[in-house]
């Protein structure tokens, strides 16, 4: 999915400027990398409200048009209020075509009900949301699916496991196997692992 920006540049910046925006439903952001000057700038807030609801915002090469200029970015940080539903700053990296990024790309876990494991009384524990890539842009994924039929009961899936397309590796494995972090795991739940040992317990008393 392309999603794009539009952004008007900023030369007002300071905490009193970033105020008087927020209080107009503007954002303020800065837009940095790939060897170029950062560059200030503001988005409308209800703009931005709209495409923060799609997830790929968050993991996706995003387009961006400055003042009618465009270029490539992903988002790298984003700040909120405390307590409204409202964005606060924006952090934007610039693409460079010929370099490697690094960012979090969410994880899909598939078949979370018909999974074998979760049949026969395992719970799904979800230790984490994503996984951070490194990879050329033209090669980002949106996401990475992890299909929890694979698991067996009892058991953990690591980062190691996951299919990663090609070009893309893990920021964390790239670290070492020490880095082989736990991603998903199902174990058995409490009740159905009190009604396998009253079921035990019957058929023994029962010989």
């Amino acid at each position: 999915m392309s999603i794009t920006l539009i952004a008007k540049s900023r030369t007002d910046l300071g905490k009193g400027a970033s105020r008087r925006l927020r209080h107009a439903d503007l954002v303020p952001a800065i837009v940095y990398g790939a060897g170029k000057e950062p560059v200030s700038v503001t988005f409308e807030q209800k703009e931005l409200r709209k495409v923060e609801a799609v997830e790929a915002f968050y993991s996706s090469v995003l387009n961006l048009e400055i003042d009618g200029a465009a270029e490539q970015v992903v988002l790298k940080a984003v700040q909120r209020h405390a307590f409204k539903e409202r964005i606060q700053h924006l952090d934007l990296l610039r693409i460079d075509a010929t370099q490697k990024l690094q960012t979090a790309v969410p994880l899909h876990f598939l078949n979370a009900e018909s999974a074998e494991a979760v049949k026969n009384g395992g719970s799904i524990s979800h230790i984490a949301n994503e996984v951070v890539l490194s990879c050329l842009a033209a090669d980002l994924p949106a996401f990475i699916e992890v299909d929890l039929n694979t698991i067996a009961l009892g058991d953990t899936l690591h980062i190691s496991a996951l299919k990663l397309p090609e070009g893309v590796e893990s920021v964390e494995l790239a670290k070492g196997e020490a880095n082989d972090l736990p991603l998903v795991s199902i174990t058995i739940n409490k009740k159905a692992e009190a009604a396998a040992e009253a079921e035990a317990a019957e058929e023994a008393a029962a010989e």
